[in-house]
């Protein structure tokens, strides 16, 4: 952690070293919470109006008060503040943590949203679609659920953290997780796409993916320019023997992958889809 920046909590700015949960936080015992990671770009923060739709559904889904004030300029406000304090001139990764407060399962304070703000400097080199193709596998030790909570970026990510690690321990970018039919869910940084057959398809949310921004996004980007896609249920066999699979998220847009397994696969599609869909954004 970067002591020596600030952060934003519930509307204050303090250091980033300084203590600011109780123990009984819901977020720390329960992992009760949600957060938003978005990408800021000469002052404009990259899709906002689709993270702060993705909030909002995030917080009504899991029962929080409405906070009419996340939509407000003054939050905003905060938010390009921050990261103007951390002195984040060109680019910045920022960070929103949503905690329910303090309390047991049954005695919490109140549903009223706690917030933290953080930002991070971003290497202008993420708006470039990767010249090496990433190395995945197929993580089975754990398996992601499907339900009402399992399109939200919850608080927590166990799930998403042991792939990490896995992926780390085996030399690899990234790992592919799957739900508890054995289907394609997402990864452990990304929503998922892969091309069989001259369709693209990707996960449904209902397969229990993250209902990523950028996948919504680049979904009715691709149905603009007329081509075939499907929000379908996926097998590991499908992905394996697709002819190409590549990954989208907030930060870095699109990244194409090079091998999953054994499975190798070419790079096209992706290339295409960066400079017609999301260079304009980076842009």
């Amino acid at each position: 952690m970067n002591t020596e920046g600030f952060l934003n909590f519930n509307g204050k700015v303090f250091r980033n070293d300084k203590l600011l949960i109780s123990p009984d936080n819901h977020s720390f015992s329960y992992g009760d919470g949600c957060f938003e990671t978005m990408k800021m770009l000469n002052g404009k923060i990259i899709l906002e109006a689709y993270h702060l739709e993705r909030l909002f559904s995030s917080l009504q889904t899991l029962q929080f008060n409405k906070p009419s004030f996340f939509i407000s300029d003054a939050f905003k406000s905060e938010v390009m503040e921050l990261v103007k304090r951390n002195k984040h001139k060109k680019s910045a990764r920022i960070r929103i943590t949503i905690s329910r407060g303090n309390g047991g399962l049954y005695d919490t304070e109140n549903n009223d949203p706690n917030y933290l703000i953080q930002s991070w400097d971003l290497n202008v080199s993420n708006n470039k679609i990767n010249e090496n193709g990433l190395l995945l596998d197929v993580y089975t030790k754990s398996r992601k659920a499907c339900d009402d909570f399992s399109h939200i970026k919850s608080n927590n990510f166990l799930c998403y953290v042991m792939g990490a690690l896995w992926a780390k321990e085996h030399k690899l970018n990234d790992a592919v997780l799957l739900n508890p039919h054995n289907k394609i869910t997402d990864t452990t940084l990304a929503n998922l796409f892969l091309v069989k057959d001259g369709i693209i398809k990707t996960p449904a949310l209902t397969e229990g993916c993250i209902a990523g921004v950028t996948r919504k996004y680049l979904l009715k980007c691709i149905k603009d320019e007329g081509m075939p896609v499907e929000e379908t249920s996926i097998t590991v066999d499908e992905l394996l023997q697709s002819s190409e699979v590549f990954l989208t998220n907030a930060i870095r847009g699109i990244r194409w992958v090079r091998e999953i397994g054994k499975s190798n696969y070419k790079t096209q599609l992706a290339a295409v889809l960066h400079k017609k869909c999301i260079l304009p954004l980076f842009e």
